[in-house]
């Protein structure tokens, strides 16, 4: 029975094996530290990193649709968990850490609630500037979230700006050792991706770190150390939280989840480009719920994908989500006998693991490439850093989406227009202003404007129109809207189309539509509107239109 397996097990080749096996274990020494690293920005063990990895690379397994994305914590959803849980409970409570198994399963239900109810399209909200922005103000609070770990100072302040201050005013309590082997430790990991790109680097700088500690006895110099990890996995639980804590966590889980499925289909999509292959967005967001659903049971946090894991997969040759389940096998493995190695990682050397994330996050040539491209879109990519860093993770998530809508209502509220006429030894009618040698017909306004109406351009689309019959040279008899980009109307759009009959109904000129599509029809049909313009007015193409209108002037000569 096919359908009760997983769909990349259908067709599943015998030449992907090597390729799976080789990108699950290779995974496994970057997601190690990553992942325990990532537990710590939540505000977790360490060891919750791996429980949440374990259950989420299973669950995705089962349900995801990419057959190379690789799923866990990652530093937005890690991010966001602290920001969420830190505000009602204090980081090493039990308290905590069932708030934060809390939170995954509300993730969970919402993604599962937006799989029933078609919500997959949300993904869509925010603009590839917006992502790139967000990413970057991401990157600098990860940095500053690890201040304390790398310079071995207790912070004692929250936001990107305070936590700065403070360790600028407490620069005398810094440790010497912890600072310089997190320095060195950051240098080795960088310089070591650019020389060997797919190797583990961060699993190489944690385990040179814990064999420096080791060597150079310096937890007595004051470097601390992970500790003890025990051993095993938990089993599956409800987390014990009560009603108004879930109340009051639930909107960050909105946020969670919004930005988790956003990053996971586009993470998705692009490595399945790559494979020629497709992803289902329904199924992710049904994948992501699965995903966040085991890691709280397990006692983890929220999830999401990684797209430097995920990257690692593509390169060493994973081509179906057996490299996932190989992760897991060796991570789990890893847990039961290696957690005296992992024990002894220093702190300070998952601080470096995190800002060496961070800044692989913060994408410089994708900057350069929107500035190149179109000004307002990098200021709006500045804008989402800096509200991200301004008024933290959860907030910045808000600020995003308020950004993406409004450059998208700035567009569609003031589009281009254009008055068409014939150009020569070209066919078609052309934007006159794009060619000096373009022509109209005396007494003929063919008149385009590209965006649907509706309230935000309704009063724009009249005034331009207005000013299009207002400025041509002679006499204008008939006035002719290509609706060929209006593909759809509101009741204010109505209006405005209305107005301008009126306005061109006592200068003595006749209002025409071409190019008008069924729907708009359809939406423009209750209005009446079209009676009043009469059917001998409307016109299923410009050369029609035109063609009328010279039929028109010769009755009349």
């Amino acid at each position: 029975m096919a359908s009760a397996f997983p769909s990349w097990v259908a067709g599943y080749r015998r030449a992907f094996l090597r390729g799976d096996v080789l990108a699950g274990v290779t995974v496994t020494a970057y997601l190690i530290p990553q992942v325990m690293a990532y537990a710590e920005v939540a505000g977790l063990p360490a060891v919750a990193g791996l429980w949440a990895a374990v259950a989420s690379l299973a669950a995705y397994a089962l349900l995801g649709s990419s057959r190379q994305l690789s799923v866990g914590p990652e530093s937005t959803t890690a991010l966001m968990t602290a920001a969420a849980i830190g505000a009602v409970a204090v980081s090493g409570t039990a308290g905590y850490a069932d708030l934060a198994a809390a939170l995954a399963l509300l993730v969970a239900g919402l993604c599962v609630l937006g799989w029933i109810g078609g919500l997959a399209f949300l993904a869509d909200l925010l603009s590839r500037p917006v992502l790139v922005g967000y990413m970057a103000g991401v990157a600098g609070i990860m940095v500053v979230s690890q201040l304390g770990k790398i310079t071995g100072i207790e912070v004692d302040a929250d936001g990107f700006v305070q936590e700065i201050g403070y360790v600028l005013q407490h620069l005398d309590q810094v440790q010497l050792p912890t600072l310089v082997l997190a320095l060195v430790t950051l240098a080795v990991m960088l310089a070591g991706s650019a020389v060997w790109p797919r190797a583990p680097m961060a699993l190489i700088g944690m385990v040179g770190a814990a064999a420096a500690v080791a060597l150079l006895d310096l937890q007595d110099r004051g470097v601390a150390v992970i500790g003890e990890i025990p051993a095993g996995l938990p089993l599956p639980s409800l987390p014990s939280v009560s009603l108004d804590g879930v109340v009051e966590i639930l909107p960050a889980a909105l946020g969670v989840a919004f930005v988790g499925f956003t990053d996971n289909i586009l993470t998705a999509r692009a490595f399945a480009t790559r494979q020629h292959d497709r992803v289902d967005a329904k199924r992710e967001l049904l994948a992501l719920g699965g995903a966040n659903l085991f890691s709280g049971l397990m006692q983890g946090f929220p999830v999401s994908s990684s797209g430097s894991r995920t990257a690692i997969v593509d390169a060493v040759g994973g081509r179906t989500q057996l490299a996932g389940v190989c992760t897991l096998l060796s991570t789990v493995v890893a847990v039961f006998a290696l957690g005296p190695l992992l024990a002894a990682f220093p702190q300070a050397a998952l601080g470096a693991v995190v800002v060496y994330a961070a800044v692989r996050l913060v994408d410089v040539p994708e900057f350069r490439r929107i500035g190149r491209f179109r000004r307002s879109e990098l200021l709006i990519a500045l804008a989402t850093t800096g509200a991200v860093l301004v008024v933290g993770v959860l907030p910045g998530v808000l600020v995003a989406i308020g950004l993406s809508v409004a450059d998208l209502m700035r567009r569609v509220a003031r589009p281009h227009d254009a008055v068409q006429g014939f150009v020569p030894d070209l066919a078609g009618m052309h934007d006159v202003d794009d060619y000096p040698t373009a022509a109209v017909l005396p007494g003929l306004v063919v008149y385009r404007y590209d965006s649907p109406l509706f309230f935000a351009n309704a009063e724009d689309f009249r005034q331009r129109a207005l000013a299009a019959f207002e400025s041509a040279q002679e006499p204008v008899h008939w006035f002719v809207l290509n609706a060929e980009a209006v593909s759809e109307v509101d009741v204010t759009g109505v209006d405005s189309l209305r107005q301008l009959k009126e306005h061109l109904d006592a200068s003595g000129c006749e209002l025409g539509l071409a190019r008008v599509k069924q729907d708009l029809r359809t939406a423009l049909a209750p209005s009446g509107l079209l009676e009043e313009i009469g059917e001998q007015r409307i016109f299923p193409t410009l050369p029609t239109a035109v063609a009328a209108y010279q039929a028109w002037q010769a009755e009349q000569v």
